[in-house]
């Protein structure tokens, strides 16, 4: 199983069908677990996808819509239910904040995990405890409050093995290295930088119910994994605005100008039976992966560059 990858558990948008469950979806990123947008029936998608109340350590919710949050109160009463053994951050619209205390108290239940609210009062950067990422909201346009959320890991460094054994440098020696910056070997000063490389920090942004807006473009900008509605077609796209939607067509485009390297169409309408038109309408605005999200479907995060 990829360390890196989306885990998706609900596609539908305002009515589920036969296929699709409301939304739901769990970014697994080495210990971390964000459950981004659960819907009805999330808790029994869990089940199906092997995803356990435990691989939860973050909950982020774009806006209070039923298809987007209904699921909370059994995730919530699971969490408590399995004991989870660690606290679970909460991230949410902050003028939602009656909705969520609905959610999170709908009937009796025993607590015995701390729930560390997050209410969103503006966009930027979040409080992100213990994680090896940063994690950040940007406004959305529906026609309530909504956030999109965008996933970064800090740029790093590898060392490069063939430059060490040209050096011959091994063992505590490069451990020094590492922890120094440079070090003096046989006479000389080496440096991290001779003898490493950058390492780009892999990205994930998640959008959901929006017109296209800024808050879109900045979410997309560069990341390797775009996660974005698309939950009409072109020939809709009256309807999409008036309803704070995209369509698979601005979806593709938006990831094209943003130079996306992976994009994962989901938040389907049930008025498609197919989603064959959303693959062909994507494909003529976006050359990168295109992937239309399934019920239960992994999806890893493309390799590094």
């Amino acid at each position: 199983m990829s360390q890196r990858e989306l885990v998706v558990l609900g596609t539908a948008s305002q009515v589920p069908t036969k296929l699709r469950n409301h939304n739901g979806y769990l970014l697994r990123w080495g210990n971390e677990g964000i459950l981004f947008d659960p819907g009805e029936g999330t808790q029994r998608q869990m089940t199906y996808a092997g995803v356990s109340a435990t691989d939860i350590t973050r909950i982020a919710l774009t806006h209070f819509h039923g298809d987007h949050c209904l699921g909370l109160p059994g995730i919530v009463q699971r969490i408590n239910l399995d004991r989870v053994p660690h606290p679970v951050d909460v991230y949410y619209p902050a003028s939602g904040e009656i909705y969520y205390q609905r959610l999170c108290n709908a009937t009796a239940y025993h607590r015995t995990v701390e729930m560390r609210a997050h209410p969103i009062a503006a966009p930027g950067p979040l409080q992100a405890p213990g994680a090896p990422f940063g994690l950040t909201a940007v406004r959305l346009s529906h026609p309530v409050d909504a956030y999109g959320y965008r996933v970064t890991e800090p740029d790093g460094f590898r060392l490069n093995p063939e430059r060490l054994r040209a050096l011959g440098l091994r063992g505590p020696a490069v451990g020094e290295l590492q922890r120094s910056g440079r070090i003096e070997h046989e006479g000389r000063t080496v440096t991290l930088g001779e003898v490493g490389e950058p390492r780009p920090g892999q990205s994930m942004a998640f959008v959901m119910d929006t017109r296209l807006c800024d808050g879109v473009h900045e979410l997309a900008a560069g990341v390797d994994m775009l996660v974005i509605e698309a939950t009409f077609l072109d020939d809709e796209s009256d309807l999409a605005a008036e309803h704070g939607h995209l369509t698979a067509a601005q979806a593709a485009r938006a990831a094209a100008k943003a130079g996306a390297r992976t994009l994962v169409l989901t938040h389907f309408s049930q008025r498609y039976r197919t989603l064959d038109g959303h693959r062909t309408e994507a494909a003529r605005h976006f050359s990168g992966e295109i992937v239309i999200a399934e019920d239960l479907a992994r999806i890893p995060l493309p390799p590094r560059l």
